[in-house]
């Protein structure tokens, strides 16, 4: 099973001509609304791939709140972990731009009151992946990471938003997720040199222990496991919106991997899905179903073999 441990938001997205500049209004006919928030759209990445997934997360006892447990529901996501708590639901508030751009403002909400307490027996076994990111309090990801690394599950951590985690605990991680920003920041903060994101992700690998994957957007990404390194390449679309394209990797990449793919069979995998998603306005709504990666490895495997 996938558990994803992390934040739930309400997302009110407003498309605009373009993003706005210091003190400017920018007018647009209408917005749309969405469940988000990292923790919840890589549990929907997931469940939309075919994962039997749990999340655990907190809500507040408002109406954004029950939309949220409802939208999780209908995807057949296993919700009891989600706990109402007093106080608003996390929202964010997302401007996208004719290409495809983002600025994004959140207010956590009752994502910081997510505690890895919240983590029952039954949800963390050796066979678990359990998904986390830092969108929740630092100290409860640490904790539910200890935990989830004390029964042998597979711990995979998006180290987004980057907040320095000490090593000790990130050597505890089997998969490390980061954008390009995020290993640059992380490989300062554990005083490693400047690089390029290939060279980011092996430095990484051989200081933490673990396998480290730089997501590179519309370049696909790069991976790195002790001395073995493999890059994947992303779909060729022309990208609408490119909100929860990340997370929709991550999930992804924790549900292949639960069916028993390769690390790289996963990533492509999950560069596919990313890509698909920045097709659609919206995060969640835009996550591929199962079927609709299929389709999509398989047209890319028949077009490079017309080509070979």
């Amino acid at each position: 099973m996938v558990v994803v441990f992390g934040s739930i938001n309400v997302d009110l997205t407003f498309r605009l001509a373009h993003l706005p500049s210091v003190g400017e209004t920018v007018l647009t006919p209408t917005f749309t609304q969405a469940v988000g928030g990292k923790g919840a759209n890589q549990a929907a990445a997931a469940a939309r791939d075919g994962a039997a997934t749990r999340f655990i997360g907190c809500v507040g006892a408002d109406d954004h709140g029950a939309t949220a447990r409802a939208a999780l529901q209908e995807l057949g996501i296993d919700v009891r972990g989600l706990s109402t708590v007093p106080g608003h639901t996390g929202l964010a508030v997302i401007w996208v731009d004719d290409q495809g751009r983002n600025q994004i403002a959140v207010a956590s909400g009752a994502n910081a009151a997510l505690e890895a307490g919240s983590l029952a027996d039954d949800a963390i076994t050796p066979g678990t992946f359990l998904v986390l990111q830092m969108e929740a309090p630092a100290r409860e990801v640490e904790a539910a990471i200890g935990r989830a690394a004390q029964v042998g599950a597979t711990v995979i951590l998006n180290l987004a938003p980057a907040l320095p985690l000490a090593p000790a605990v990130l050597r505890q991680v089997a998969i490390l997720v980061l954008n390009e920003h995020e290993a640059t920041d992380l490989c300062r903060h554990l005083g490693l040199a400047r690089a390029e994101p290939e060279g980011q992700a092996v430095a990484l690998t051989h200081t933490l222990g673990n396998t480290v994957i730089v997501t590179l957007g519309a370049e696909g990404a790069v991976g790195a496991q002790g001395d073995a390194v493999w890059r994947v390449d992303a779909l060729r679309v022309r990208a609408i919106d490119t909100t929860g394209a990340g997370d929709c990797f991550v999930g992804v990449l924790a549900a292949a991997l639960m069916r028993g793919a390769t690390l790289p069979a996963a990533m492509q995998r999950a560069a596919v899905a990313g890509s698909l998603a920045c097709t659609i306005v919206g995060a969640t709504p835009s996550f591929p179903a199962r079927e609709m990666i299929d389709a999509a490895l398989s047209s890319r495997l028949a077009a490079k073999g017309s080509r070979a």
